[in-house]
């Protein structure tokens, strides 16, 4: 029971349509298309633009330590 049949694919839309009834399923059927279409041309327009170059982050000097290995004070930040 891993694949459905085309009757069993052919039942299920009667029962669909049945259930929404014509125009529900027609309107849904058209609405989903819209929305593919909208999809495909928002992909579309995304490869038209062209790709800017992200800011390069400058490397900041590290950070000194406050305190020595032994727990003394390196340098005094107050």
């Amino acid at each position: 029971m891993g694949s459905f049949s085309p009757i069993h694919l052919l039942v299920l839309a009667v029962v669909a349509i049945l259930l929404l009834g014509g125009g529900r399923f027609s309107n849904l059927m058209g609405d989903v298309a819209k929305g593919v279409k909208n999809f495909k041309k928002g992909m579309a327009e995304e490869d038209e633009t062209p790709a800017k170059p992200s800011a390069r982050i400058e490397a900041q000097k590290s950070a000194e330590p406050a305190f020595d290995r032994d727990g003394e004070r390196v340098r005094d930040d107050r």
